[in-house]
């Protein structure tokens, strides 16, 4: 029988220890120091000053939080009171949830039904400063007019959007499906990020119908002959501030960034805002 060098058992000993002692580290992480981390953030160029306080926002929509960063970094009201911007650009229900019911950002852009459900207004203080259209919701196919009828939908791939708490492209659609008995056993659903995927994804082939909005510049693509309605009135979008320390100043600033992205923005849904009152500048 071979003796084991005591310098090679020390070394064995010694490694051993180190990997126990690294799966004990693993084992007590603990969960709320690594949540998931699925939305992008933008921030300024440089500091605004000195300021430690950072202004947070929050928004799903791209395209919009380029521009609301743009021009808040140029605040000059902003610029005092703060020294940094984050826009957080979420991607699903649980970035919403994570922002909007926990009260950590300042200005948002969500849908009044998902600030009342969390009662978010009312624990910090949110108000609405701006509002979107309301607008209607549809199927919407390439080829023929969907039929709200069981036969028709029956083994269909239909295009939903991955948000449980949009009306348009989530909630009125299974609402939909459920009251004609229909499920994931007998239709195939399909779960986009935005809008947009879920047009990429009809023109593509990848679904056979999505459900969403009608909107300017959809005729180029689609077709009007093509659409059924599931629901005349959604609830638009909603920009809210939380004014739990009565911030006039940052409001009326907030609201000029607004109503500059509407004037600016390509879309005419975000080109068409109602900003409330009491800032005379937009009065």
């Amino acid at each position: 029988m071979h003796r084991v060098k005591p310098s090679l058992l020390l070394i064995v000993v010694l490694l051993m220890a180190l990997f126990v002692g690294i799966g004990f580290g693993k084992t007590y992480v603990p969960l709320t120091e690594i949540p998931p981390m699925t939305d992008k953030v933008l921030s300024c160029p440089k500091p605004l000053s000195a300021n430690a306080d950072v202004f947070d926002v929050y928004l799903t929509e791209s395209s919009v939080a380029e521009m609301a960063l743009e021009r808040l970094c140029a605040d000059p009201v902003v610029q005092r009171q703060y020294g940094d911007v984050n826009v957080f650009v979420g991607h699903n229900d649980y970035d919403t949830f994570r922002h909007i019911n926990h009260g950590i950002s300042d200005f948002a852009l969500v849908k009044g039904n998902v600030m009342a459900a969390f009662a978010a207004d009312k624990s910090y203080g949110y108000e609405v400063i701006a509002s979107y259209p309301d607008y209607s919701a549809y199927f919407i196919s390439m080829k023929e007019k969907p039929l709200l009828s069981k036969e028709y939908l029956l083994g269909k791939r239909i295009g939903l959007l991955d948000y449980t708490s949009s009306r348009s492209g989530h909630i009125l659609p299974k609402t939909v499906l459920k009251s004609l008995g229909l499920n994931e056993s007998n239709t195939t659903l399909k779960y986009y990020n935005s809008h947009q995927e879920l047009r990429r994804a009809l023109l593509a082939g990848e679904v056979d119908i999505i459900s969403s909005y009608w909107g300017k510049g959809d005729e180029a693509r689609l077709s009007a002959n093509y659409i059924t309605t599931l629901a005349e009135s959604v609830s638009g979008m909603r920009w809210y501030l939380k004014m739990d320390t009565r911030n006039t100043d940052l409001r009326c600033a907030a609201q000029s960034v607004v109503k500059s992205i509407s004037n600016h923005h390509p879309r005419n849904y975000y080109q068409h805002v109602e900003l409330q009152p009491g800032c005379s500048s937009h009065d």
